[in-house]
């Protein structure tokens, strides 16, 4: 989860520690660089936090490209060579992974998980004596800000460290979208002489399918460098958009993701994927694009499921087994 290699692979489990600190060793075995485990050691829920969020975040990116010739393959030979590469691919990680971050560290100050942060506090909601009544804000305020010190920004010389940056920022940023408002009302006999209200994060789900739309539209940025120099320019987007670079930021103004290099076919296996020989398609949505025009097999099977499910006074489900043949479709190699 650092802001050079996102979505790292941790273990999924923290061993129990009988410690009064434990949470220390339990941020030195995560791959956090020295200022991130600083920040992970001042608060004992941030390991864990850290731990599901990118457990989510990966979970996450192979959901939205489930049907795509890359499929977030995330092992780690193929994610190191996407990492070293500024891919639309590579955008999608570090904004996937700084959202998945910035969405469980909300989440978890809600749920009482953390010692530096709690409810949502916004100024036009009355969060305190919501508390009272059961409502708790994701406090989306205090997320956002520890993800950004957390990632922290590099040398604004490295137009590469800039790029990932800024997808960051846009993957921050995409989980305050979608935030609902819920509000209860209490009073004598179910009337609503007192209202209080919170504010709930959208549902994961939603952001990665933002993110996926923007993974679709983003935009390939270029440098003013002068590599006969070597003397480092800003990001400019393409021609016909407007930068709004200033001269102070060396970032876009752009709420979109940007990506440096155009991305492989990811037909065949190489480097960055496994390819999509033996991949699983489905033939009138995506076999032919999947598959490379390399055609697909097609393999008949019987298969046995549940069905006419009843539920049974009083608490269970019965149901029957019903077998029916499918054709199941794999691209050839």
């Amino acid at each position: 989860m650092t802001g050079s290699e996102p979505l790292t692979i941790l273990p999924l489990t923290l061993e129990p520690e009988a410690a009064a600190q434990a949470h220390f060793k339990a941020c030195d075995r995560l791959k956090l660089e020295r200022k991130q485990r600083r920040m992970c050691r001042r608060d004992p829920g941030v390991a864990e936090t850290l731990v599901e969020a990118v457990s989510m975040s990966a979970l996450e990116c192979q959901y939205q490209f489930r049907f795509e010739r890359w499929n977030c393959t995330l092992e780690g030979r193929y994610r190191a060579s996407l990492l070293k590469r500024g891919f639309k691919e590579t955008a999608f990680l570090y904004a996937i992974s700084s959202a998945g971050l910035t969405h469980a560290l909300a989440k978890a100050c809600s749920a009482g998980r953390m010692e530096r942060c709690t409810c949502d506090e916004a100024p036009d909601l009355e969060n305190r004596e919501a508390w009272q009544w059961g409502g708790c804000g994701d406090n989306l305020k205090y997320s956002s800000k520890f993800v950004k010190e957390f990632l922290g920004r590099r040398s604004s010389k490295d137009l590469r460290a800039r790029v990932d940056f800024h997808n960051n920022l846009v993957g921050v940023k995409a989980s305050g979208a979608g935030v609902e408002t819920t509000c209860k009302c209490h009073g004598v006999s179910g009337s609503c002489t007192v209202r209080t209200c919170w504010r709930q994060l959208a549902p994961f789900h939603e952001v990665g399918k933002h993110l996926k739309h923007k993974y679709e539209t983003a935009l390939k940025v270029g440098s003013t460098t002068n590599e006969a120099t070597g003397e480092a320019g800003a990001i400019s987007p393409p021609r016909g958009r407007a930068s709004g670079v200033g001269s102070a930021d060396p970032l876009p103004r752009t709420p979109e993701l940007v990506h440096l290099d155009d991305s492989p076919s990811f037909c065949l296996a190489g480097r960055f994927s496994p390819g999509t020989a033996g991949r699983r398609c489905h033939r009138e949505k995506n076999c032919e694009s999947i598959c490379c025009g390399r055609g697909h097999n097609t393999q008949s099977r019987v298969v046995t499921r549940p069905c006419q499910c009843q539920v049974r006074w009083c608490c269970y489900v019965e149901c029957r087994q019903c077998t029916q043949r499918e054709e199941v479709y794999t691209c050839k190699g």
